[in-house]
């Protein structure tokens, strides 16, 4: 039987980067909030997805009050964001059954083209056990310490090798029961995103070359630069 595809968008963050009196999922770009339009890119992608939507509890009902005078009429299941994205994506994946595809998307990425998404889902239904989008790093790095005065000191040992660092993106997709049995681990810190989380478990990763301008909207200059594009 074939598996549903469940999309889990995450927008449980405050946004206190943006510096704006909402948070940053509810700005808007070209008149709908940008969760909106991230959510409405996957269902043009993958028709019949299965939304679940993680905020902040105290921002459900003004979420659902954007939605209804957007006349935004779909299909979501709300979860509370908990008190990292690990927790978020854990609460999330309890309402998501075994058998299922799920993607785990930044709600704040709306750029990633149709053909980039149905290309990934095409890798899942292939046979791949995880698809992880990334873009390859092209600034010169270095090895710095930030003291407790704000500045810098270089750390000892060679610079990194960019042409062998990628930068991850989303979405990233699972098989759901698979996921969610890494998510019993406990939270670590090196948990920066689900992929990372798959890697402990020991689920093999299929790399795909993401998109420049999968960009995440985290900064009132991501901002400007979301609305250019």
């Amino acid at each position: 039987m074939e598996r549903k595809v469940y999309g889990i968008f995450t927008a449980g963050g405050s946004g206190t980067r943006m510096g704006a009196s909402l948070p940053k999922q509810f700005l808007k770009i070209g008149g709908k909030p940008i969760l909106r339009l991230t959510i409405e890119r996957y269902l043009e992608a993958l028709p019949g997805l299965q939304v679940v939507t993680v905020l902040p509890p105290d921002r459900f009902e003004s979420w659902k009050e954007m939605c209804r005078r957007g006349a935004f009429d779909v299909p979501q299941r709300l979860v509370a964001g908990g008190l990292t994205r690990f927790h978020s994506v854990k609460n999330a994946l309890s309402v998501i059954p075994d058998g299922a595809f799920v993607l785990v998307q930044d709600g704040v990425r709306p750029f990633l083209s149709v053909g980039k998404i149905r290309e990934m889902m095409a890798a899942m239904k292939g046979g791949a056990r995880a698809v992880i989008p990334v873009y390859p790093v092209t600034d010169t790095l270095h090895r710095l310490h930030r003291r407790e005065d704000g500045t810098l000191e270089v750390l000892a040992g060679d610079a990194p090798d960019r042409s062998e660092l990628f930068g991850a993106q989303t979405p990233q997709i699972f098989r759901s029961e698979e996921l969610r049995n890494a998510y019993q681990a406990a939270f670590s810190p090196a948990f920066t995103d689900d992929a990372a989380v798959a890697l402990a478990a020991g689920i093999p990763l299929t790399y795909v070359e993401g998109e420049k301008y999968n960009i995440k909207i985290t900064t009132p200059e991501d901002l400007v630069i979301a609305r250019a594009l």
